[in-house]
């Protein structure tokens, strides 16, 4: 039997569509969390000390490393804020960590020359957020969307 996690329902029951959407949320919203902090510690890293990260020479899209410091140090910010709403259950969590998802994912992308390995792990994080913040998208209800 799947319940719906009204009045007297249990959200968490064994095949509960809802238990399993709110443990993918979760689950989200940790991973965004994590994901920010390590975005974070990628931004004071350029921030703190310049010669950190490899030099690019001509790279297209070439800026001031503490540019991408400021970059990876206010997204990750709104990173961690935006986790904790959704573990939170806010409305405004599951689309905003979406958005920071993504642009998170562009930023490591437009970062892969400065610290590669580092910055496909951000990006691999990044694309896996993505997926757990969409997926709860595809069983919902009509007037839960």
């Amino acid at each position: 039997m799947t319940t719906t996690g009204h009045a007297g329902g249990d959200p968490f029951a064994v095949g509960s569509d809802e238990g399993w959407a709110w443990g993918l949320s979760a689950f989200a919203g940790v991973m965004l969390a994590a994901i920010a902090s390590m975005q974070i510690l990628e931004g004071i890293s350029a921030l703190a000390k310049d010669d950190v990260y490899a030099d690019t020479g001509n790279y297209t899209f070439a800026a001031n490393l503490t540019t991408w410091g400021w970059i990876h140090l206010l997204l990750g910010i709104v990173g961690v804020i935006i986790g904790i709403g959704i573990v939170a259950r806010q409305g405004w969590g599951q689309i905003g960590g979406i958005v920071i998802a993504v642009l998170g994912a562009v930023s490591n992308f437009l970062f892969l020359p400065y610290y590669p390995g580092w910055a496909l792990t951000l990006l691999a994080f990044n694309l896996l957020l993505i997926w757990a913040l969409t997926s709860q998208f595809r069983n919902r209800p009509a007037r839960h969307r």
